[in-house]
């Protein structure tokens, strides 16, 4: 039985426009604004609200349906490393209070969406992390944010079975809408072996399912499309979203430089229209000229074919599993 929540203005959003930009790398575009490593960007939400206030407004200006909280390690396993595990609710709610206001002030809708990031520890059999220690660290986070009032939670950068029911669990506990995301990094699958097909087929025996899901981070615009088509494939119709990185990043002197610019979006964003994903962003290496260029990619799209696997690798440089390339390549011969 599918459990439906009483309100949910992400999915109102998105039956009204098809189509959603979500925001960029809050990280990114924070050192791009003169933020030194080392320390906990969750920390800024108190510490130095205004430039957490810049990265929004940034977004928003730039054409961004939703923004994701300063909340990515804002949960208490994460925050033990910089000895800030006992200012779980603050931290979240100031992030909150401060994506609200920028949200408030646009002039149109924009959606809040609290950002729950992993935990940094791997669960059992693997790790010393139990189910219910998981479920714990990210209830507290998640009913802060709750509490905050995000109008979605977003569960990010996910690589196992374990973490993913975890996450969801906390997450359906706050009776609030969520949407889960997971990070395609090794061989077209996350780093603990979730295919994209297995992640469709997950969303579909869910109870309560997610407003959207997909993928986020990873390697590149290629292999997030990829994974949205995956998708697809096995769940037609799915509400997909992407939110890939910029790239590999490669070092330049004494900075990291993400290959994918801001005029390299249009292709990404035709393809994963076509592929079927219905809320389109980037993680990291992208900043606000990244969410303008999908903006208006998005907004001057019109319907085009599904595309095959082969073009989303020649245009997007696509993770393609060994197999198929074998095939493919078979196939080339025979024709």
């Amino acid at each position: 039985m599918e459990v439906a929540l009483e309100t949910n203005p992400l999915q109102d959003l998105l039956d009204d426009r098809g189509v959603l930009v979500a925001d960029g790398a809050m990280g990114t575009t924070l050192f791009a604004l003169g933020l030194e490593g080392g320390g906990s960007p969750e920390l800024l939400n108190v510490s130095d609200p205004q430039l957490v206030d810049r990265v929004h407004a940034g977004f928003v200006e730039a054409g961004a349906d939703v923004i994701l909280t300063n909340t990515f390690g804002a949960n208490g396993r994460r925050l033990r490393l910089h000895g800030l595990q006992h200012r779980v609710a603050e931290l979240n709610a100031a992030a909150v209070a401060i994506a609200r206001r920028v949200a408030d002030a646009a002039g149109r809708q924009v959606i809040v969406a609290g950002s729950i990031g992993p935990t940094g520890d791997l669960f059992e059999p693997l790790g010393p992390l139990s189910h219910d220690e998981g479920v714990a660290a990210f209830s507290e986070q998640a009913a802060a944010l709750a509490a905050a009032g995000v109008d979605v939670l977003w569960i990010e950068t996910i690589s196992s079975w374990e973490e993913l029911a975890a996450a969801v669990e906390a997450a359906v506990a706050t009776g609030i809408p969520y949407v889960a995301t997971l990070s395609f990094d090794t061989a077209g699958r996350t780093m603990m072996g979730i295919a994209p097909s297995a992640v469709g087929e997950w969303y579909a025996s869910l109870p309560v399912k997610p407003v959207a899901f997909g993928a986020n981070c990873g390697i590149g615009p290629g292999d997030a499309v990829a994974a949205a088509f995956d998708i697809t494939d096995a769940v037609p119709g799915a509400p997909v979203v992407t939110k890939a990185n910029c790239g590999i990043p490669l070092y330049e002197t004494d900075r990291l430089v993400y290959p994918v610019a801001p005029d390299g979006m249009a292709g990404y964003v035709d393809l994963a229209i076509r592929s079927g994903a219905r809320i389109i962003g980037t993680c990291c290496g992208s900043v606000p000229e990244h969410t303008a260029a999908v903006r208006a990619a998005v907004d001057a799209h019109r319907h085009g074919e599904r595309p095959s696997r082969a073009e989303i690798e020649e245009r997007l440089e696509a993770h393609v599993p060994v197999a198929a390339v074998g095939r493919e390549r078979r196939s080339r011969r025979r024709s």
